[in-house]
Order: structure tokens, then sequence, then C-alpha cells
């Protein structure tokens, strides 16, 4: 069995990847991130066709399940096998709808399973001790990139949005007097997020206070960066905040809190937001539009934690629970 082994990033695609990925763009609109995970999972399929001396448009049946074997072999996740392979699927469909290959060689291909993995929240006391602690009174209150990370934890925690949706924030996205956010979610899908009265705060001290002494300070070092004059976040030498960063700051702040930084990540606290808003009584629909699911099954998988979460809850006080028969 051959090896999978992903070639450079410098690796060029055949010219009909490359119009399928043109395709993907233009007739699709599919975003950057997409484009960039269907080329890297392109390049490793071509790499492994060309180790067995075959190109794409010769492909059969065979050399695609060779392929998704050598996936397996190579350990990867399931979601990640998966992932790798609709792009596969995707990229042999279009060959064939544009008649560049008389079939498709994927078509009998079966995709692995995944499980459905449940989201992980924070329990309340963890959440708001995170949020104390980068707000605490008397640690260096006033420093602008406190002030920042203050606004970005109350901002994720308390709308739930995504790393890249809260990295996107511009000024005419915000409205602080009314309290709503527009959020550009993914395929550009729109929505408005009502702000709680700690983000607002957080949000408006760091817009007076703590933003502009970050400007100032980029300004002394060359400038802000163009594309960041109207981004609501910066970095520290006066570009838009990257996801890095933001996963950089909930790290250090978690540490601060007395936190284990190893479970603490943005996505965490969307899906903290989420679980806390169902514990609070908050409708699936309603969770669903806030957080920007394009479907509701995405959202039912909060129902499973809180689920799991009463059970053992029960199981743990009822005096019932605890009888063994005999």
């Amino acid at each position: 069995m051959t090896a999978v082994s992903p070639p450079s990033d410098g690796s060029e695609l055949p010219l009909q990847a490359e119009a399928f990925l043109v395709h993907l763009t233009v007739e699709k609109g599919r975003s950057p991130l997409t484009l960039q995970a269907y080329r890297r999972d392109l390049r490793r399929y071509v790499a492994f066709l060309a180790e067995r001396g075959c190109a794409v448009e010769d492909a059969g049946p065979t050399d695609v399940e060779a392929f998704a074997a050598s996936l397996r072999s190579a350990g990867l996740a399931t979601s990640s096998q998966a992932r790798t392979l609709v792009a596969v699927r995707s990229l042999h469909r279009y060959l064939a709808a544009e008649e560049l290959v008389a079939e498709d060689p994927t078509v009998d291909l079966e995709a692995p399973r995944r499980t459905a993995s449940l989201p992980k929240a924070l329990p309340v006391g963890d959440v708001l001790a995170l949020l104390d602690a980068v707000a605490a009174p008397g640690v260096d209150p006033g420093a602008p990139l406190r002030l920042r990370d203050a606004a970005l934890l109350e901002l994720l925690y308390g709308t739930g949005v995504r790393v890249s949706e809260a990295c996107g924030v511009r000024f005419g996205d915000l409205d602080l007097d009314a309290g709503l956010l527009r959020v550009l979610g993914k395929r550009d899908r729109e929505r408005i997020v009502p702000l709680v009265r700690p983000v607002v705060a957080a949000l408006a001290t760091y817009l007076d206070r703590g933003r502009p002494e970050i400007v100032a300070d980029a300004q002394r070092r060359g400038g802000i960066a163009r594309d960041a004059a109207d981004a609501v976040f910066l970095g520290v030498r006066g570009g838009r905040l990257s996801r890095q960063a933001v996963w950089e700051v909930i790290r250090r702040r978690g540490v601060e809190a007395g936190l284990d930084p190893v479970v603490l990540s943005p996505h965490v606290l969307r899906h903290s937001c989420a679980t806390h808003l169902l514990d609070g009584g908050a409708d699936l629909r309603t969770v669903q539009e806030l957080l920007g699911h394009a479907s509701i099954s995405t959202t039912q998988l909060y129902t499973k934690v809180a689920n799991e979460r009463l059970v053992a809850a029960f199981r743990a006080a009822h005096p019932r629970a605890t009888v063994r028969s005999t």
C-alpha cells in the first residue's frame, strides 16, 4: 500500500484541479479558508496518484479506494479522512459534469462515518473567573491590551461568535447604543446578535481608552495596517487581530484565572455560550440563529450535553439512583 505523503505548499495542482478551485470560487462562492483546505487535500491526493504513476483524469475506482485506505493507515482522524474524501469526490464529480472524463470513479466510494463529538462547555463559574481575572482591579487595569482582551473575551462568551467573526468585527458592525452587533458568518451569511451590558461596557471602555493607545503605539512603530483601519480588535503591531493571537489571549488569561489552558479555546467559549443559553431556558431555534448554525441539527448537539449533565446530576443526587439490587 502506498503511503500518504502530502506535497509541500509550493507544489502545483494539475490544470483540471485548478479549474475546479476556480469553479468553487466563482460559481459556488466558497470562502478563502475553504479553498485553502480543498487545495491542501487535493495536493495530498495528487501526490498519492503521482506515486502510483497515475494522473487525476486517469484515476479509477481502485486508485480512489487505495487513497482512502492510505488515509486510514496514516492514522488520520475520521473527520480529516472524511473532509479529504469530500474534496476528492467533488473534484471528480466536477470533471465528469464538465465531460473532462468519461465517468466518476468516486460513485461507489464510501466516506468514513463520523462520530458526532459532543461540544465541551466550561462551568459557568470557570467562565466568570476568566472574565473577572482579565478585568480584575489592581492587575494593570488600564493597560490597553488588557482592555482589549477583556472586551474580546466578553464578546466571545457573550455572543458565541466564531473566532474568525470576532477578528472581522468592524466599527460599522457595532451599535453600542442599541446593544447590537452585525456578524458576517460562513458563506457571507449575515446575522444580528444582541449585546448584553457587560459586553457593551467592555467594548466601550476598550474603544475609548484601549484601542487609541494601541493605535498611537503602532503609529510610532510605522502605522497601522491599511486593512485594519476600521478593525475593532488590533494586535500590538497595529494589524487586525489574528485567530492565532486570540487563542494565545485566551490561554494566557486563563492561566491568570487559575484555569487549565489545555481546555481553553475560542470554540470552547462559543460552546459554553450555547450550552449556558439552553440551560437558562433559551429554545433551540433562538440559539441556532444567534450562533449562525446553518442546520438545527448542529445546535441539537448542545441538548445532548445538557441531557448528559442532567442524568449525571440525577444519578449523583437521587437516593434511589445509588440503591443496588440484591
